[in-house]
């Protein structure tokens, strides 16, 4: 693990929620974060991946105190996420990118939405422009400034969310499930414009998906299931594990299967291949 002080840390979180049933009386609860241990540092991109319902998107809400611990405890940035005097610092130190850009975006006018965010904080208007221009060019938007988010596409509208995430610079951006409601040139688009800001702006990422695409530049992968971390390590560590990774319904790049089989086979290939050229390299390499 490479220095740097913890950005983000998870102590033995538990989270539980309450059943009910039709009358909405309490009939029991449910565990939807089982005794969870993450750590980021500083300046690195996570993955966190899972099917529906393995419990990712209730710590993704955890990192920005959307959600609040049943028991454990969530640092970020240094603070304890359950301190109401925290709130503020908390949720400005980690931003948040959700699902559906619709649901984030909320001016009229791309740039006016993009300023709303650091506007909330108090930032003089001066700066609010400078970041907002900052902010857009960061991914990619400068030039729709002036329109109306609801004829932009939703790789676009999801830029601009992002943008109005990052003119608020936070230390760390938690990216829900960003690309899910994209088509495939919307998700190449997202996941250029979060390159291009963890090179640009050094800030830490947390990526919560299921596809396992977005995440083979990774420092590090967690693997979540019923609302347990099940595997952890690097991208090459966790794609080694297939047949593990298809027993928690997981979908591993078609190259690292093909990979996998031909190993299987008896071919001197090694585990963990995430890329099409590795893949040729090590067959070129072939006696």
């Amino acid at each position: 693990m490479e220095k740097g002080y913890d950005m983000v840390q998870t102590e033995k979180l538990i989270f539980e929620y309450e059943k009910r049933d039709e009358e909405g009386n309490v009939i029991g609860k449910s565990r939807a974060i089982d005794e969870v241990d993450i750590d980021v540092k500083e300046g690195q991109f996570i993955a966190i991946l899972g099917h529906n319902g393995s419990g990712k998107s209730t710590l993704a809400k955890h990192i920005n105190a959307i959600l609040v611990p049943t028991e454990g405890t969530v640092w970020v940035n240094g603070l304890d996420t359950t301190d109401p005097a925290e709130l503020w610092n908390v949720r400005q130190s980690a931003g948040m990118v959700f699902q559906n850009p619709d649901n984030q975006i909320i001016g009229t006018v791309v740039e006016e939405d993009v300023g709303f965010g650091p506007e909330n904080l108090g930032v003089p208007t001066d700066e609010i422009w400078q970041r907002v221009e900052e902010s857009l060019k960061a991914v990619g938007m400068i030039e729709y400034r002036h329109h109306s988010p609801n004829k932009l596409s939703g790789g676009q509208k999801q830029r601009v969310a992002i943008a109005g995430v990052v003119a608020m610079e936070p230390k760390c951006i938690v990216l829900d499930e960003p690309t899910a409601m994209l088509d495939p040139v919307g998700r190449k688009e997202v996941l250029k414009t979060v390159k291009k800001l963890r090179e640009q702006k050094k800030v830490t990422v947390i990526l919560i998906t299921h596809y396992m695409e977005e995440v083979i530049d990774a420092d590090k992968i967690y693997v979540m299931d019923h609302g347990r971390v099940v595997m952890e390590g690097t991208p090459k560590e966790v794609f080694s594990q297939v047949d593990e990774l298809k027993k928690y319904r997981l979908d591993v790049p078609q190259v690292t299967i093909l990979a996998d089989e031909l190993k299987k086979q008896g071919l001197d290939i090694p585990s963990g291949i995430l890329r099409k050229e590795e893949l040729v390299e090590a067959l070129c390499q072939l006696d």
